[in-house]
Parts: structure tokens; sequence; C-alpha cells
């Protein structure tokens, strides 16, 4: 057994993803037998005294079981609509077979906004932490009825890696269509190789990875790489594997080989305030920098100066995320601004010695301090 298959059987937080196609029978609805199946299998888990939180697909799809549509809804109302619906028989699915093995259950409707919020997040988190600490499963899905375009987060890959950074998770568990990441796409490529074992945060690994979604997913290979990825920010490892697999969960934590890609965390884990800052998918503006100022950023360790800023973009107030772009519009970093975007602009290509007189004040010496910020592409 290897280092990263052994870490498994002893690590004691996990969140695990199921995606639509695990819980809906590849969308003839609510597929209630497997639901029970992972029920069994996390019921295992509870036992060996492991904390489990399900973030789970499936709102939409029984939602269109229920109304009779047989193709996904296109408009954001209609999804709404469709999740408002899927929702009421997803979480009692859950509830009522977890309940037959003696295990609460409680559910959790999150949204961007919700995480992007820095009292929200520490709220949201605390009562994640109490139900893990009463022994209850807490069941998470995107809040589809309220989100838009602007806040959702697009994939519930993503939703379960920014859920396991808000947790501390140890383990994040991905359970897809496919039995892991292959170092091609082994729909088009028969020869196709199953990696193991690998380092999240790898940057050969999106280019191996499959941008394309499933009929019912939104997600893609891809996506579980980048949540991988983010996982590995608050320390924790990821799989990916096949909800296929027969008892696929008890196997991992028993740390059996060949189950799975197992990611690996690869780096330090990064203080809680940064983990907020990273569980932002999108920033409140947008600062340019020159290439002096992106390699200072990519090098890690050093804050922002208005001197290397070109341009500032949005309507924000200090304290604000802000996204740093380079010259070219690729995302280096996040991070708290400490000028509003009507100070930032005035404070564009200048030196920091010149702020005092350039704005009658002198909050601080840099844009963005290097402890309120994190590199997003190092």
């Amino acid at each position: 057994m290897t280092a990263a298959r052994h870490h498994l059987t002893t690590d004691k937080r996990w969140v695990i993803k199921i995606g639509s196609a695990m819980v809906t029978g590849n969308g003839a609805g609510l597929d209630l037998a497997a639901i029970d199946r992972w029920a069994d299998q996390i019921a295992s888990l509870r036992a060996a005294d492991r904390e489990v939180v399900i973030v789970t697909s499936g709102a939409v799809a029984e939602g269109m079981t229920r109304l009779g549509w047989t193709e996904r809804p296109g408009t954001l109302p209609e999804l709404q609509a469709a999740a408002a619906v899927g929702q009421m028989g997803l979480v009692q699915a859950y509830a009522d077979v977890l309940r037959r093995y003696g295990l609460h259950t409680a559910q959790i409707l999150l949204t961007h906004e919700d995480l992007a919020d820095r009292q929200r997040y520490l709220n949201a988190r605390s009562t994640l932490k109490t139900l893990l600490q009463l022994g209850v499963i807490p069941v998470v899905n995107e809040n589809d009825t309220v989100a838009t375009d602007e806040i959702r987060f697009g994939d519930n890959d993503t939703l379960a890696a920014l859920v396991a950074n808000l947790v501390e998770a140890d383990v994040l568990v991905i359970l897809t269509d496919q039995l892991g990441l292959f170092d091609s796409d082994p729909r088009k490529n028969p020869n196709a190789r199953l990696l193991t074992e690998v380092t999240a945060g790898d940057p050969a690994l999106e280019a191996m990875a499959s941008p394309e979604g499933g009929k019912l997913g939104r997600g893609g290979m891809y996506t579980k790489v980048i949540a991988a990825k983010r996982a590995a920010q608050s320390g924790a490892a990821t799989v990916v594997a096949s909800g296929a697999t027969p008892d696929v969960l008890r196997l991992l934590a028993a740390g059996t080989p060949g189950i799975g890609t197992v990611f690996s965390p690869g780096q330090t884990p990064l203080a809680a305030r940064k983990q907020w800052l990273a569980s932002h998918l999108r920033g409140r503006g947008t600062v340019t920098v020159d290439a002096g100022a992106a390699q200072a950023l990519r090098q890690g360790g050093r804050s922002l100066l208005p001197i290397g800023v070109i341009s500032v973009e949005g309507r924000f107030d200090r304290g604000d995320v802000v996204r740093v772009v380079d010259e070219a519009g690729t995302e280096l970093a996040l991070g708290l601004i400490n000028y509003g975007h009507e100070a930032a602009q005035r404070l564009c290509r200048q030196p920091s010695t010149a702020i005092a007189q350039l704005l009658g004040y002198a909050a601080e010496d840099e844009l963005i301090h290097r402890d309120n910020l994190i590199v997003t592409r190092p």
C-alpha cells in the first residue's frame, strides 16, 4: 500500500461528492436503491468513526422527472424551478435511507455569495463543524433556486472542493461515471492509461483532462482536476473514482490499490484566511499588473504595490476581494484591496510615497498586502 493510499485508511473527515448519474439512474428519476447503497457504505464509514459530509447532485434531474421534462432546461428560471421541485425528493431520500442506519442528516444549501461574504462563510463553517461534532451528516447542494449566473458555483465538483476547504476535510471523494483520471480521453483513445496517483495542482493534469461534461452534469474531468487543486489548498487529498465500482467507499477506506485516482495535496495548507480568499470564484473588480509585478506575485511572498498596476476595472470598496491579472488577462491572484476603485484608479503607476499627496491620506503603502493575497497561478 502506498503512502497516499494509506492516508485514506486513517483520515477522519471525508467530503463525498455524488454526481447526478450516481443517484438518478442516468436521469430516470431518483434511484432509491442506489441511494440506499451509498447510505450503507457511508454508515460503515461512520461506524469506523469517520465524519462525513455529502455533496450531492440530482435535484435538477429529479425535478425534470417530476415535471415530465426529457431535456435539461436551458433557461435559469426553468433550472431553478426544476431544482426547487427536485430538492424535496432528493434530500428526503437521503434522510429516509440514512435514518434506517440510525444516522441523522441536515440539509445545507449554499451559493457562492454565502462563501464570498466573510461573516456568512464563518457561519457556514461553524454550522457544518457543529453538525459533524453531533454526528449528523450534512447533505450539501448548491441553492439553485436563488443562484444566478453571476453567483453560481457552476458545478458540484467546485462546490465539493470549497466545502472540503470549509470544513478542513482530510479527504474529498468525487464519484463519477469514469474510473478516474486517464492520460487521455478513454472515450476516444482505447489505449488511455488510468493514473492511480498524481499530485494536485500539476499543470500537466489540466492538459490531460477532458473539458467535456456528461449529459446530466456540468462538470467533466477538467472540473475534477481543478477541484482537487482547490481541495489541496486546505491540505485535503482528493480521490476521483467510479461510483459504479461495488463498495467503492469501503475499498477506498481500506486503501485498496488501483481504485480511482488519488490526488495528493503536494503543498502546505493555506492559513484559514487565505482559504477563505481561495473560495472566491470571482472578485468585485480586476487589477491589471505589468510584467514585473506579475513576476513578483508568481514567485510569491510579495505585496502588490501601486506602481506595478496598469489599470483598474470594476466598482469595489476597501476590503473587497479583487482579481489580479497580467497584461494577457490571465488571473494571477486574489486579494483584499486596501483602496476603493476610485482611489485605486488614481494610484495606478504611482510610487507608494505619492499616495498621501494624491489622495490626501495614506491607508497603506500597498494596494494589496501579501498577508491578504493568494496566488492562484504560481
